[in-house]
Order: C-alpha cells, then sequence, then structure tokens
C-alpha cells in the first residue's frame, strides 16, 4: 500500500522530514540537560549496578534491534518523503511513528544501561511522552495530505496506539 501526492510536492522542506522530531527534541532537551548535569554530579545516584552481565546482554540484544529499527525508518523517510509518498511498510506497518517509538524505547533506555545509567530510561519515557503528545497534530497533517490513504492507513497498521 502506498501512495504518493500530486506534483504540488515537488519540493519537500526539512519540516516535513522532520515531523514533530523538533518539538519532541525541545520537549525532551530540559530533562536530558538536568540529568546529564545531576549524572555527571552524582554518578553513584544513577548507577545500574555495573552493569551486571545479564543485563549488558538484554541491553545489546534491545539496542541493536531499536538501532536497526531506527536506521530503517530514517531510510525510509530520507528515500520516500521527498517524493511524496506515505510510507506504509516496514517499521511503519506496525507502528505509525517508528523512529521515534524505536529511540524512546529500545535505544535511550537500553543504552543508558550499558553506560550504567538509568538516565537513558528517563530521557526515553521523556521522549516518549513528547512523542505522543506531539503525534496528534502531526497525524492530522498527514491526513490533511494524503487523505483516504492515511485513513486506511491508520486502519492498517498493526499497533497504532504506540
Amino acid at each position: 500500500m502506498s501512495s504518493k501526492l500530486s506534483s504540488r510536492s515537488a519540493t519537500v522542506s526539512l519540516k516535513t522530514l522532520v515531523g514533530s522530531g523538533d518539538r519532541i527534541g525541545l520537549f525532551t532537551l530540559p530533562i536530558l540537560t538536568a540529568g546529564l548535569i545531576l549524572n555527571i554530579a552524582y554518578p553513584s545516584q544513577f548507577d545500574v549496578g555495573g552493569p551486571p552481565t545479564a543485563l549488558r546482554v538484554v541491553s545489546v540484544a534491545v539496542l541493536s534491534v531499536g538501532v536497526a529499527i531506527w536506521a530503517w525508518s530514517v531510510a525510509l523517510i530520507v528515500t520516500r518523503v521527498p517524493s511524496g509518498e506515505l510510507i506504509t511498510t516496514g517499521p511503519y506497518a506496525l507502528v505509525k511513528h517508528p523512529l521515534y517509538t524505536a529511540v524512546a524505547l529500545l535505544v535511550l533506555p537500553w543504552l543508558g544501561f550499558l553506560f550504567d545509567t538509568w538516565l537513558g530510561l528517563l530521557v526515553g519515557v521523556v521522549l516518549y511522552i513528547g512523542s505522543r503528545m506531539f503525534a496528534p497534530a502531526e497525524e492530522a497533517a498527514l491526513s490533511k495530505t494524503f487523505g483516504a490513504a492515511w485513513v486506511e492507513y491508520s486502519k492498517t497498521v498493526k499497533i497504532p496506539w504506540l
């Protein structure tokens, strides 16, 4: 299932490629900044215990999946959005916003654990909350742009709430 825009979309702006990413980033930035400062000042308050071997193994496995999904999502955005195509395949068949979801739930927390800090978990949760706050506006713009194709895609995506 794929839908393309008419020739009026020949020029794709950076905003189109970024979606809500700029707003999500600005929402997350204060927590990230404060967390990093506190983590540097009081590292023992943030550590996860080494991390233990089991947590390291799980972290590498989940992080690998997260980075792969993130990279796949970025590749689809960079190659298909400029031509005005609604992306409905790959990770987009599973969730509407795989880039945000992968970074928030599969990359940041597990990267944090590998660096022996739970700060990644906190920042990931805040980023995910931000993505859920700003997703409706992004989805409204996509609905306006793609019309019936967006409605159909929204019905077929496997985990629409994630």
